[in-house]
């Protein structure tokens, strides 16, 4: 039978019931006016009558209550059932909910899974393409190299050919020489026909210096002035080319005739000897035109580091066209942070700290160390409240709370003291999943280090939040110093919490890939957010609340809508424009006006993302028209790990693996200085919303791996005098 005909049978044996019900009722008061009216009449005959009337009444009710009974059994036994099937109804659908529930679940597993797979092969094939293009360029060089060496090696082999030509054309040379000598004198002596041949050649002799000459720039040639210098000493009144003539040698007609057929071969071969000559002047032009071209060429680099303008090659300025770019080169000023080689007027050096200011801007902020606050471990966190009197610091089991103004400690939270308070609460029965986070957090508390990765103030100041490795959310009454809510349900370690401005409501981010949105009213999660890879931190757009900002482990940032939990703009490298970062985010925040999101990356950059794309160009619900990186800011030398914006957003602070703090102009993505002030990493950075040391400083603090927070000031100068901190921007210098 049909659920609905049992509540039709109840329907219907209801006014039944009600009607049977009025009918006895009626029958009831009837039988007992009968009996008042015959106790009023004493006759005998109407006694009789009486008696017969109350037995048939008798019988009457006994057999109404027994129809009214047997209805109530029935009507019992219909209710009965129809509750029955209501409830195994009831099982059947939530059975079948929570069945398409996990193949929900099961889908958007594969789902990520298929992404993950995506982005591997993604990824696989990008590192093949560029092994590839690197692999082409390598063969490029080699193939260009091979070929220079190839021309060197000829041009060598040239080279040795003119020299064995040389070499034996001086061979030849000394072998004609004895035999002229030999037939002179008898030449001359006979006054034979053979004197006049000799005397023939004889005009080509004075070439042999010369032949001398370019046998000496040759070791193999040396020997060759060896004749000459034998036969000097027999002649000592002749010199030159006569001396060789005095020279004595066996006579002989076949001599003289060989003699002066050699001479002849030999005048010929030296004639053509002065051709080493034009060689050698084609050998240094040669040599000419190569420190020619290297000098060119170190022309050409100069003027290529200067382009642009009349600037030196230090003075470097971000052309307006690329701010977006990712790909821009590091100012130089920040390549050698040795403050030995800097100029004075281009720093700030004390035992503490040192300053280094961009050398193409105008000097124009001084920053100063205000107090140091010594910790016992890293300090992972440090976050101002919202009127800036006060800073919160988060390391290892403890958090701290120091007054801004003289940086004295007004409170100590130990995370210790948190996991017994938990404990106790897992006691009174809330739950089985909350005993199990409570176990892990107390085993992660006593056995290894505990450190607080986020703190935040509620908007009022009373309340803080601590976020740590034991998957938990602690709410502290400061004033108290004890805890007075603990949010659970995520499965890793919390990594970054911010509070909505209307303090309600908390968001936080872990690395179990969900943002979870907290109703700090009844203590329980409102919303969960999961992505793909693991969350490093959150946000909230200020004023409203309206959206919320996470970057993660997969290069991206997305912005969420805060009351539906829909994904409203997700900033990566995947846009357009190709414009995203290249590696995980780490860090996240909203500007000032709402209108732009702050990113800093393990890819050493900053950018600042413009989700409305112009002020007249936002919706009238004002939700984020696509985002668009309007700056990329590029100087970092190592991983950026936390950014901030000053109060009217003219500046972005970065704090850097590297050990520095940036200083950036908003809007042309200039650096303006560097900060060293800590030994090791700076993991945080956050800047007050107020002036709580007076309205000519803009306070700033940082968080380090040195185990020290610092407390910084600084002032903004107007012509070389201080300012208020809120002035105009910075403008971009022309060239």
């Amino acid at each position: 039978m049909p659920h609905y005909s049992f509540y039709a049978i109840i329907a219907v044996l209801k006014p039944i019931y009600k009607i049977l019900y009025k009918i006895g009722k009626k029958q009831l008061n009837l039988s007992h006016s009968i009996c008042f009216f015959s106790t009023g009449n004493r006759s005998k005959g109407h006694r009789v009558n009486q008696a017969k009337m109350s037995s048939i009444v008798a019988s009457s009710q006994t057999k109404l209550n027994e129809l009214l009974e047997a209805i109530r059994l029935e009507f019992a036994q219909v209710s009965q059932e129809a509750t029955s099937y209501r409830l195994q109804n009831q099982k059947d659908y939530d059975f079948k909910i929570n069945q398409q529930l996990a193949e929900m679940q099961q889908i958007r597993n594969t789902v990520y899974e298929l992404e993950l797979t995506h982005r591997k092969m993604k990824d696989a094939y990008e590192e093949e393409i560029n092994r590839l293009k690197i692999e082409l360029e390598q063969r490029d060089r080699r193939l260009a190299s091979f070929t220079v060496h190839h021309q060197q090696q000829a041009q060598q082999q040239q080279q040795h050919q003119l020299l064995h030509q040389q070499q034996a054309q001086q061979q030849q040379v000394q072998t004609a020489a004895p035999n002229t000598t030999v037939s002179g004198p008898s030449s001359f002596a006979a006054g034979s026909p053979a004197s006049g041949t000799a005397g023939s050649q004889m005009p080509p002799q004075p070439t042999l210096p010369a032949v001398a000459a370019t046998s000496n720039q040759s070791p193999s040639l040396a020997p060759a002035p060896a004749a000459s210098t034998t036969a000097a000493p027999s002649t000592p009144g002749f010199s030159g080319s006569a001396a060789p003539a005095q020279t004595p040698a066996p006579s002989g007609t076949g001599n003289e005739s060989q003699a002066q057929t050699t001479l002849q071969k030999a005048g010929t071969s030296i004639l053509p000897s002065t051709s080493p000559l034009p060689q050698q002047e084609q050998l240094a032009k040669i040599t000419k035109a190569e420190v020619t071209s290297k000098e060119m060429q170190k022309t050409q680099s100069k003027q290529t580091g200067s382009e642009g303008g009349d600037l030196p090659q230090e003075h470097y300025v971000v052309p307006y066209a690329d701010r977006a770019s990712h790909a821009k080169p590091i100012p130089p000023f920040l390549l050698d942070l040795d403050s030995q080689t800097v100029p004075s007027h281009l720093k700030k050096q004390t035992n503490d700290y040192f300053v280094l200011y961009n050398p193409a801007l105008p000097r124009e902020l001084d920053v100063e160390l205000h107090c140091s606050l010594d910790h016992t471990s890293v300090v992972c966190c440090v976050r101002f409240s919202n009127d800036g009197e006060f800073l919160a610091t988060g390391c290892n089991k403890t958090t701290q709370v120091f007054k801004v103004s003289d940086g004295t400690l007004v409170a100590r939270l130990s995370d210790d003291a948190a996991t017994q308070i938990n404990e106790q609460n897992d006691d009174n029965g809330n739950g089985e999943e909350t005993n199990n986070d409570a176990n892990f957090a107390a085993s992660k508390s006593a056995s290894t280090d505990l450190y607080i990765r986020s703190v935040c103030f509620s908007p009022d100041g009373k309340f803080l939040a601590t976020g740590a490795e034991d998957r938990l959310i602690r709410i502290w009454d400061i004033a108290q110093k004890k805890i007075v809510m603990v949010l659970q349900g995520h499965e890793q370690d919390i990594y970054s919490l911010d509070y909505f401005p209307s303090g309600d409501k908390l968001v936080s981010g872990s690395g179990d890939r969900t943002v979870r949105i907290w109703d700090l009213r009844t203590g329980q999660c409102s919303l969960t957010l999961s992505i793909e890879d693991g969350v490093t931190t959150v946000a909230v757009s200020p004023g409203d609340g309206k959206f919320i900002a996470a970057g993660s482990l997969d290069r991206a940032v997305r912005v969420w809508d805060s009351e539906t939990g829909f994904l409203v703009e997700r900033l990566d490298s995947e846009n357009e424009s190709g414009t995203g970062h290249k590696d995980s985010v780490y860090s996240v925040v909203f500007t000032r006006d709402g209108n732009g999101v702050v990113s800093g990356s393990l890819d050493r950059s900053v950018k600042l993302w413009n989700l409305r794309s112009g002020s007249n160009d936002s919706n009238t619900n004002g939700k984020p028209t696509p985002g668009t990186c309007e700056v990329t800011y590029t100087g970092h030398k190592d991983f950026v790990l936390s950014v901030a914006t000053t109060q009217n957003d003219e500046y972005i602070l970065s704090g850097s693996k590297d050990r520095g703090v940036l200083f950036w102009d908003t809007v042309t993505g200039n650096p303006l200085l560097m900060l060293q002030g800590h030994r090791n990493s700076v993991i945080s950075v956050a800047v007050a919303n107020s002036f709580p040391l007076g309205p000519q400083y803009g306070v700033f603090a940082t968080g380090s791996g040195d185990c020290k927070a610092r407390i910084w000031k600084y002032t903004k100068k107007e012509n070389g005098t201080e300012g208020d901190v809120n002035q105009p921007k910075v403008k971009e210098l022309k060239e």
